[in-house]
């Protein structure tokens, strides 16, 4: 970048750098939301909380069944 461009791009700089931190952020969120590691630990919660007694059966079909389309999901983003 010249000199004279980066003058005049100088103003719209800041609203790049917020641009920029978006997309950071909404990789990473993606990345957690759709890590199979993170979707299994969540998985075995359900189940615990299951045999526990803490959530019923359907809850718990509910939840898995949320679980394993954001799995599918995270599969089709990655190609």
């Amino acid at each position: 970048m010249g000199f004279f461009s980066g003058l005049l791009t100088l103003p719209v700089a800041p609203v790049r750098g917020v641009v920029w931190l978006a997309d950071v952020l909404t990789e990473q969120a993606e990345a957690q939301l759709y890590d199979p590691g993170r979707i299994a630990a969540e998985m075995q919660q359900i189940a615990d909380e299951t045999a526990a007694g803490e959530i019923t059966e359907e809850e718990a079909a509910e939840r898995e069944e949320e679980l394993i389309r954001r799995l599918n999901e995270g599969r089709a983003r990655r190609g």
